[in-house]
């Protein structure tokens, strides 16, 4: 068994989506002081690695915390173009972003989940179109090329009530 960690590591001052509030992460007791050590974070729920879930960019939409635990792991396989999807398998695009053409294969035939790697952007169109249509997306996924074309992918969230979306600890096993 071989894990593959996918997540972005999340730090003070890193960078974000234009626009977005910044990210604060400072030290706020000590073990000298307080004989503990605690971290204060201020960062969104988009910050990193994270899951989109409808609610984020669509009225209505389904939250984070109506999702049950199981849609956010499983089978996945990497895109190949021409390939079929299956529901109850996840699709990771490591080698190219989701063009028009992938989103409406997507809508016909929706996996699981699919996971974008850091390498690409969402088209905010076709983001909010894939997520009316109740598809869970993951974005910033590191470490994607070098995936094999089928793992166990785990990409859970922080059970934040009524939330949009949330960072993960995302990562494969082989």
């Amino acid at each position: 068994m071989k894990i593959i960690d996918l997540s972005q590591e999340l730090y003070d001052q890193m960078p974000v989506y234009p626009g977005d509030p910044e990210v604060i992460i400072k030290e706020i007791h000590t073990l000298d002081k307080e004989g503990w050590n605690l971290r204060s974070m201020a960062f969104t729920t988009h910050i990193g690695t994270h899951v989109n879930v409808p609610y984020h960019m669509v009225k209505g939409g389904k939250k984070l915390d109506k999702f049950a635990l199981d849609n956010f792991f499983g089978k996945a396989e990497l895109y190949k173009e021409g390939m079929k999807f299956y529901r109850n398998k996840g699709v990771i695009f490591s080698s190219c972003n989701i063009d028009k053409k992938i989103a409406n294969d997507l809508i016909k035939f929706p996996p699981k989940f699919i996971g974008l790697s850091e390498k690409f952007e969402f088209d905010i169109t076709l983001e909010k179109l894939l997520l009316e249509k109740g598809i869970i997306s993951f974005e910033n996924l590191t470490n994607a090329d070098i995936l094999p074309s089928e793992f166990t992918y785990y990409g859970v969230p922080l059970n934040i009530k009524e939330s949009d979306g949330s960072p993960v600890r995302a990562f494969a096993i082989v």
